[in-house]
């Protein structure tokens, strides 16, 4: 799994022209930092709006909106839906439920007409709010809710605590694992986003990473020029730099919020 990341790192510290004649090779250039400069702060259009930094900060918008928004929703409907004494609650939690048989790629043209209509496009509102909701995060905060002791929820009424405090002093702070699981998952999906950036959004000043990287890749493909790699392959690092992270330093709190839903 290391290696071709290093093989990709190897590549940014090497002239274009070396990489273009011999590919690959173990030999560690000085181009590094010059690329790196290139990478983050020169833009790959006409327009010079879309730099690396430019696009990570796109990137981090689009990933930190997706996963907050996720995990606020799908909570407060899981609240609902295990709290509250609804006619339909079981039927409103299997119909969000099936969502999961409709990915984004089947609602993609329904979902963009409404965005059009609304007026959101070329906007981080119109980038964020019509993914945020989710079934897979809403299922696991219901189960979560669902193993919480009646006796607390007793004890909270008796308190005089009504729903919006029994939920924000009480299952909010008991669900922290469980929302930084979430918050992992749903930040990662969020971060590798493709298609729905590329759908709603044109104006070259709020593209995201990946979309840059797909620029660059698709430049490599039909230029005459040298390819520049460097540059290219620097992006690309730093695109897997955040999600990588994310894991790695909250991995046992990504560990508990999955498992302690079974307690």
């Amino acid at each position: 799994m290391v290696a071709p990341l290093l093989m990709l790192l190897q590549m940014t510290s090497v002239p274009d022209v070396d990489i273009l004649k011999s590919g690959p090779s173990l030999e560690i250039g000085d181009q590094f930092w010059s690329n790196l400069q290139k990478a983050l702060f020169e833009s790959m259009s006409f327009s010079g709006a879309n730099t690396g930094l430019s696009m990570f900060g796109n990137s981090l918008i689009l990933g930190l909106g997706f996963a907050i928004g996720k995990v606020v929703i799908s909570m407060m409907a899981a609240y609902a839906i295990v709290y509250f004494r609804l006619k339909f609650a079981m039927l409103a939690f299997w119909l969000i439920f099936t969502t999961l048989l409709l990915p984004l790629e089947v609602r993609i043209v329904p979902s963009y007409e409404v965005t059009q209509k609304l007026g959101l496009l070329n906007s981080y509102t119109g980038l964020i709010v019509p993914l945020i909701a989710s079934a897979t995060a809403t299922f696991f905060f219901r189960q979560f809710f669902m193993s919480v002791p009646d006796e607390l929820v007793e004890a909270a009424r008796i308190d005089g605590a009504g729903p919006v405090k029994f939920f924000i002093d009480i299952l909010v702070p008991l669900s922290r694992t469980m929302i930084a699981a979430i918050f992992i998952i749903m930040f990662v999906y969020g971060w590798n986003q493709y298609l729905w950036p590329t759908m709603v959004i044109t104006e070259e000043g709020k593209y995201t990473l990946v979309q840059g990287i797909k620029q660059i890749t698709q430049g490599l493909e039909g230029s005459q020029q040298v390819p520049e790699y460097g540059r290219s392959n620097l992006l690309a690092i730093l695109a897997i730099l955040p999600p990588v992270a994310i894991v790695i330093f909250f991995q046992n709190w990504f560990v508990k919020g999955l498992t302690e839903s079974d307690k």
